[in-house]
């Protein structure tokens, strides 16, 4: 049986050495290790005879394996999929002048540093600014999502007596995440009311004890009841916990601040109307219609979210500085609504006309087909869709090119995510399809150059 050679002198291998400039040494260590254990267990195994541990080929599977490993880290990707806020992309693309935000943070930074008296102050002190101004709230408060918002509130106000919440708004999001089992781990005692399709403010008002601490309203965000249904309005649950000495916390999910009728959707709950309507808490996510980073924000009255303040969780689920920076940026945008649609990437998928999206298909595929004339290139109208949870009933009319090719579409598919700019594309009758809605500006090179790079 030949020798199989020891680590240090495989690393002396020039193709080894140079994996030690692109990746830490002891991935490189490990996939040696790995190797090396590989061809002992072949050699024993009587698979072969030896192995020549200087033969490149051989060993540039070692590179093959580190190189798969840290294809896993993040990265920019294509979204070609059609879904605006696509959860495993990020949800929201950010603005240019949000990225520039981000290079601020190239070194120390006033987070907590009052420039005017060199005090300490509130990291989240500008947004609160920004979000009072924009929709009317007196105070809020930002943590790291949604979830911990209902969380917090819950266990603010809540702890140990009952909240009332309709049988309608028990809902479950992604990742088997349900309200229940929030309001369980916040020490909430949940009083259900009323049907799954039918609550009335009766319900809400026989359903009031002397351990009634709050009544909870959640947007059902990713599904819809229709036909026969009933929900009393927010103004009438206000008025009927004004009487009976409660408080309103209205979670509205996704979390607009502007009216989406202009764009052919329907509307989500406005921020700004819950906090008219008389709402004492709002909760949304920063990450889905606001168009920001993953944030959970609570809005409402001064008085309340300064006892939130001081609840320790509130320390515990606080944002990071990046966090703030990015919410800052994206806020600052809503002050020009001519620059919010122009500049934010979630805002120009939303404002693209149906035109606009068959010309960029058809410029698309026609450069596409001079690529790779042996596949079938086709423009298709098609529809897009909103995606984490918000709208979940509307779909968005779009433009897309469908390829049918030699490759099966799995086959496909996974030939494009592998590209050095991975790019996600759905699968519709036997097809990939690549949705033009998504696509961000200057994308339509990476899709072309990738199909370049695949194979006749």
């Amino acid at each position: 049986m030949n020798t199989i050679p020891s680590v240090d002198s495989i690393l002396m291998n020039p193709i080894l050495r140079n994996l030690l400039n692109s990746f830490p040494r002891p991935f490189v260590l490990k996939a040696v290790r790995r190797f090396t254990e590989k061809c002992r267990s072949d050699i024993l195994g009587g698979k072969t005879a030896e192995y020549n541990f200087s033969d490149c080929e051989l060993l540039s599977e070692i590179s093959s394996e580190l190189s798969s490993f840290f294809e896993k880290r993040m990265k920019r990707v294509v979204n070609a999929t059609g879904i605006i806020l696509h959860t495993g992309m990020g949800r929201a693309p950010f603005a240019d002048s949000v990225i520039r935000a981000l290079e601020d943070m190239s070194g120390f930074v006033n987070i907590q540093a009052d420039l005017e008296h060199g005090k300490r102050s509130r990291r989240d002190g500008f947004a609160q600014e920004l979000l009072c101004e924009l929709t009317g709230a007196e105070a809020a408060l930002v943590v790291n999502n949604n979830a911990a918002a209902t969380m917090l509130v819950l266990n603010t106000f809540a702890y140990g007596k009952e909240a009332i919440v309709s049988r309608g708004q028990l809902v479950e999001i992604g990742g088997s995440f349900r309200l229940p089992d929030v309001m369980d781990k916040s020490g909430v005692m949940m009083k259900e009311v009323g049907t799954t399709n039918r609550t009335h403010l009766a319900d809400y008002e026989n359903a009031v004890s002397d351990n009634t601490s709050l009544i909870f309203r959640v947007h059902p965000s990713n599904y819809r009841i229709s036909g026969f249904v009933h929900q009393p309005s927010l103004p009438q649950i206000c008025g009927l916990a004004r009487k009976k000495g409660l408080i309103v916390a209205d979670d509205i999910g996704a979390g607009s601040l502007l009216s989406f009728s202009e764009f052919g959707i329907s509307d989500e709950p406005l921020v700004g109307d819950s906090i008219a309507a008389g709402a004492d808490l709002v909760l949304f996510s920063g990450d889905k219609l606001l168009g920001g980073p993953q944030a959970g924000i609570i809005l409402g009255r001064k008085s309340l979210i300064e006892k939130i303040r001081k609840n320790p969780l509130s320390r515990i689920l606080r944002v990071c500085k990046l966090t703030i920076s990015v919410l800052d940026a994206t806020l600052m945008l809503y002050f020009d609504k001519k620059r919010l649609l122009s500049e934010s990437p979630f805002y120009r998928a939303l404002s693209f006309s149906s035109e606009e999206l068959r010309m960029r298909a058809e410029s698309i595929a026609g450069a596409l087909s001079a690529v790779h004339p042996d596949f079938k290139f086709t423009v298709e109208k098609d529809f897009s869709y909103m995606g984490s949870g918000s709208m979940p009933m509307d779909a968005i009319e779009s433009y897309v090119v469908s390829v049918k090719s030699f490759h099966t579409p799995d086959k496909l598919a996974a030939l494009l995510r592998k590209y050095q700019v991975p790019i996600f594309s759905r699968i519709s009758n036997d097809r990939v399809i690549f949705d033009m809605r998504t696509l961000l500006t200057g994308e339509e090179r990476f899709i072309i150059e990738a199909f370049e790079s695949i194979k006749k």
